[in-house]
């Protein structure tokens, strides 16, 4: 028995090794994969483009742009000679915020009398929108409470200024909100549903094609024989896509990995229980490897949209946040961050466990079944 499924294994890696293409996909396009989401797929907003426009240029225009230009949000890139020129570069979009100062700005502040500044915003991109309002707000306040203490300060009435609460926020495994952290980890879970899922299905798919299916049901293998070891050399390249993606993720973005590695890659193991099952399905009901990309890539899409991967579950609507639990990558994401960024143990995964174990017997067995019947 055993030689008869090692037969299978070799030949499966055989054929593997001999295509240029299927060796590309497997071990290159997991690191390209996660180099460009890695660096591309990132939440953080940084050195957005500032056009100034100061009609005041007072000592005091000059303290607020350089609280403005001291924080890694904004990039002053654009001085403006009219508010026209302020409308021309957002409009263009060569900046996306821009400032607009009063020419009383300084003396309103020397006399301790409100002063007010516009603040643009370009909102044709949300994300960018938004952090930039809640950075240009927080620039202001604290720029404002530094000017109300100098002023206090100096008429001796520096007491007034103690506050009756203060919150004191403290942020737990990613204090620094490094999004590379939150994005890298889970692209272990898009890729090994990428891999698994596609390779396995082209290759039962391939055997089909060739006709040499028919050819291996002559010997005396059995069904059960020919479906291990097909599957078995992807279980085997899917761990190893898991490992490079841990190490290149250490070195390149400095993803600390703080649980435990044996425990990530068993339920690594049991999520591809999951992606191989998908894989198995897809090949029973295509009939060219054409097909059956097409259809593992429709497959793979719903899976990202709605595992959060990109986007959180929670700001979904409630149909869609329904829709999510029956999503294998949704709960094998939940586990991996929790492993690598939270350094969680079994003890609290088990709901995520328990949903991916019931989806890989299901799915396939299913497929297994389907599997037989499409060879008899």
């Amino acid at each position: 028995m055993f030689r008869r499924l090692w037969s299978i294994v070799r030949k499966e890696f055989i054929q593997i090794v001999r295509d240029p293409r299927t060796l590309a996909i497997t071990f290159v396009m997991p690191v390209i994969m996660m180099l460009l989401l890695g660096y591309a797929a990132t939440t953080d907003v940084r050195n957005v483009p500032l056009a100034v426009f100061d009609q005041d240029r007072s000592p005091q225009s000059r303290e607020l742009l350089e609280a403005f230009a001291a924080t890694d949000y904004f990039q002053i890139a654009y001085e403006a000679d009219s508010e026209a020129d302020i409308e021309s570069l957002i409009g263009s979009g060569a900046a996306k915020t821009g400032i607009i100062i009063p020419p009383d700005f300084g003396a309103l502040v020397t006399a301790g009398r409100p002063a007010q500044v516009a603040f643009l915003i370009d909102g044709s991109d949300p994300s960018v929108a938004q952090t930039s309002l809640q950075a240009a707000t927080l620039i202001g306040q604290q720029h404002a409470i530094s000017l109300m203490t100098t002023r206090l300060a100096a008429t001796g009435q520096s007491a007034l200024l103690s506050l009756p609460v203060e919150v004191r926020a403290s942020v737990w495994y990613n204090p620094d909100l490094v999004s590379a952290y939150y994005m890298v980890p889970a692209l272990i879970g898009v890729i090994l549903l990428f891999v698994s899922g596609v390779l396995t299905s082209t290759a039962i798919v391939r055997e089909r094609e060739r006709g040499t299916i028919e050819q291996l049901l002559v010997t005396p293998i059995r069904p059960w024989e020919l479906l291990v070891g097909k599957l078995a050399p992807y279980v085997v390249i899917a761990f190893f896509d898991t490992i490079e993606i841990l190490v290149v993720g250490t070195l390149i973005f400095n993803v600390p990995i703080s649980g435990s590695l044996p425990l990530l890659l068993l339920l690594t193991g049991l999520f591809l229980v999951t992606t191989l099952g998908v894989g198995l399905f897809i090949s029973t009901i295509a009939r060219t490897q054409q097909e059956a990309m097409m259809t593992a890539i429709f497959f793979l899409l719903p899976n990202i949209f709605l595992s959060g991967f990109f986007f959180p579950i929670a700001a979904m609507p409630v149909i869609l946040q329904w829709i999510t639990y029956a999503v294998p990558l949704r709960y094998f994401l939940d586990i991996v961050r929790a492993i690598v960024l939270k350094g969680v143990g079994i003890e609290a995964l088990w709901p995520d466990v328990i949903a991916l174990a019931i989806f890989g017997l299901l799915i396939m067995g299913a497929a297994a079944r389907r599997f037989r019947k499409s060879l008899d």
